[in-house]
């Protein structure tokens, strides 16, 4: 175990390393004591059993010196969950919702909002391309935090259970769809830390990274800037007649990123866990556009196909030849 980078995480590793020195302190004394007997009380130095009945004495020590045990423990452990689970205060709200696959971060009372997906590329998933350092570690859009402010996370999901786990921070909560969970921290300094989800959600559940970018305060500022003007002109395009080969483009890349994943590249699928969208009667017939319309925008119930919620991503996905 590392100590992390928050005072929480440091918290955590030194109640860790409190409880293991008092294990192995008892593990010392008992087996020594077990061994001392064995040894010395053998059958080869004659050694006779001897017969006694319950000591009054001994009941009480070994009952006596466990609970004390237990309450030395228990005084740190105490202040250490009372720490974690103490939101008051924060600076910054974040709501954190789990998709399959990916993480949506909202900036509460900031109007940003944006989805953090897997960077890695299917051709490195299939061993197509060579993989980098960060193979399945990186995203296209990090969390961004500024270092020596308490943030405060509200975690929940949209589909199934996930789970938000970043080590350094000491920070894992349950994203539970219908419930809010609250986590906090503040990073110390500045620096890029990875987590993943940490539940089972599904086939693509090792696909689903977890990154934080705390920049200094200044930075942060900065960036926030930059998004909430991002996050208008974003508005904006809503309403914005495309040509098609602005949509082709747009849609090419949001199918790579988000569908290509089950539907691959190609549009071929993979038979029968996913189907093929090339020259599926979903995609070349008529009277289908509408189911599958329902589909991109609503997502299927019982799969893992997932919903386009933002207008722009649907408009994007819906352009390109295999939706």
């Amino acid at each position: 175990m590392t100590e992390g980078v928050t005072a929480v995480s440091r918290s955590v590793y030194d109640l860790h390393m409190t409880i293991f020195i008092i294990c192995v302190v008892i593990g010392i004394l008992v087996f020594g004591v077990m061994f001392y007997s064995i040894f010395m009380h053998r059958k080869s130095r004659g050694a006779k059993p001897h017969p006694f009945h319950e000591s009054t004495i001994v009941e009480i020590l070994w009952t006596t010196i466990p609970l004390l045990i237990l309450v030395g423990m228990a005084i740190p452990a105490t202040k250490t969950l009372i720490d974690i689970y103490d939101t008051d205060e924060a600076e910054i709200d974040i709501k954190i919702t789990g998709y399959q696959w990916k993480w949506q971060y909202e900036y509460l009372g900031e109007g940003v909002s944006f989805f953090s997906n897997l960077k890695t590329t299917p051709e490195q998933i299939y061993n197509v391309r060579s993989k980098d350092p960060n193979y399945l570690l990186e995203v296209d859009e990090p969390l961004v935090l500024p270092a020596g402010k308490k943030i405060r996370f509200l975690v929940t999901a949209a589909d199934v259970i996930h789970s938000w786990w970043v080590p350094s921070f000491a920070v894992k909560r349950d994203a539970i769809p219908g419930f809010i969970n609250e986590a906090w921290t503040n990073v110390d300094r500045p620096g890029i830390y990875r987590g993943q989800c940490a539940e089972l959600c599904g086939k693509d559940h090792g696909f689903m990274p977890i990154v934080v970018d705390v920049r200094s305060p200044d930075d942060y500022e900065d960036w926030l800037s930059e998004k909430k003007t991002l996050a208008a002109r974003e508005r904006e395009l809503t309403s914005k007649n495309w040509t098609m080969a602005e949509l082709m483009e747009r849609g090419k890349n949001t199918y790579e990123r988000v569908c290509a994943a089950c539907h691959q590249v190609n549009g071929e699928g993979m038979p029968p866990l996913f189907p093929a969208l090339k020259g599926s009667k979903m995609t070349v017939e008529k009277d289908q556009v509408k189911a599958h319309i329902d589909i991109v925008l609503n997502g299927k119930k019982g799969t893992a196909m997932q919903f386009l919620s933002k207008e722009r991503e649907l408009a994007r996905a819906a352009s390109f030849p295999y939706i």
